[in-house]
């Protein structure tokens, strides 16, 4: 019987990884989860991946080839294979490819969720197609990955594309970055958190959100309560769509993308964040670039999207490869 290619895909998280098994035309088969325990040292950690894979590859009723292992994780870097210093985890630096290498002799990448999901987004998802885009990640924090003429754009180091880490004022919020009024503290789950609590202090607009302590706030608290049609629920949404547009017309300056996709939790506002974004990015867009620029969401299906991103890196550095040898051959 015939072996259907597969890549691993894998997305660390700081309480939870998910993993999966991604083929070509980005079919998951069969995914799964571990506790990260990220005060467990990190080659106890890839041995218990490398477990879970086994397992989960066994409980597939197909023959599965797994043709490479693509990883997304915070303060990854894609040039050396490894992650440095992540937040939320007790590792220093850790060789990703030579942890996984033990275990499975196939290729291995590793970048940051963000740049995993724009390379998804690419191969499967919103931006089948295009050569130039960014994918801004809602979640959290506020990740971004961009794409320019078809290529993921790593910089000289490996770190570039920090899109929530721009200034939105220099005295405003504390980031856990060190730096005051990054983007990230604005638009974001958390941002937009701290937005209802400042509105809470500086209003007498009456809201069911004045009843919940800022502990147990979230976004989709917020969310749902502005789809109830609570005034200060809406401001909220209002304000953080107005400087995250604000902040996309800048990116668009400097990268003349085709389409910028939001992904992640408060994305799943839908209009609620995309039409002030909208509304905000166009008004402050240079005028050149105006009605061009389309503002869309994800096309990954959320339950799968981590696992998708991860394993699109491997079928993307293999499309590359191939098409760099038939390239040399011509």
């Amino acid at each position: 019987m015939a072996r259907k290619k597969v890549t691993l895909g894998v997305e660390i998280g700081g309480t939870l990884t998910v993993l999966g098994f991604v083929d070509k035309y980005g079919t998951c088969l069969g995914v799964s989860s571990i506790a990260t325990n990220p005060h467990q040292q990190s080659s106890t950690f890839f041995r218990r991946l490398y477990e879970e894979s086994q397992q989960l590859l066994h409980s597939i009723p197909e023959t599965l080839e797994i043709v490479g292992v693509g990883i997304g994780a915070p303060n990854a870097n894609y040039y050396r294979g490894t992650i440095e210093q992540p937040p939320n985890l007790s590792w220093l630096y850790v060789d990703v490819v030579a942890e996984m290498r033990q275990y499975l002799d196939v290729p291995v990448a590793v970048t940051n969720d963000a740049n995993a999901a724009a390379i998804g987004e690419k191969l499967f998802g919103a931006a089948q197609g295009m050569r130039d885009f960014i994918v801004i990640m809602l979640d959290t924090g506020l990740g971004s990955g961009i794409v320019a003429n078809g290529e993921l754009v790593y910089g000289a180091d490996g770190f570039a594309g920090e899109i929530g880490h721009t200034i939105v004022d220099p005295d405003g919020r504390e980031c856990g970055c060190g730096r005051k009024g990054c983007l990230e503290t604005y638009a974001s789950a958390k941002g937009i958190c701290r937005t209802v609590q400042e509105l809470i202090a500086t209003t007498t607009d009456e809201s069911e959100l004045r009843l919940v302590s800022f502990e147990r706030l979230n976004a989709a608290m917020v969310r749902d309560a502005a789809l109830r049609g609570d005034r200060l629920a809406l401001e909220a949404f209002e304000r953080t769509g107005r400087i995250l547009g604000m902040k996309l017309a800048d990116s668009v300056a400097h990268l003349s993308p085709e389409a910028i996709i939001l992904f992640g939790s408060l994305a799943e506002a839908g209009d609620l964040i995309f039409q002030p974004t909208r509304r905000s990015m166009e008004e402050h867009l240079l005028g050149i670039f105006k009605g061009k620029v389309k503002l869309l969401p994800s096309g990954l299906r959320e339950e799968n999207s981590a696992v998708l991103g991860a394993g699109a890196l491997i079928w993307n550095d293999l499309y590359k490869h191939t098409h760099q040898r038939a390239t040399h051959v011509a």
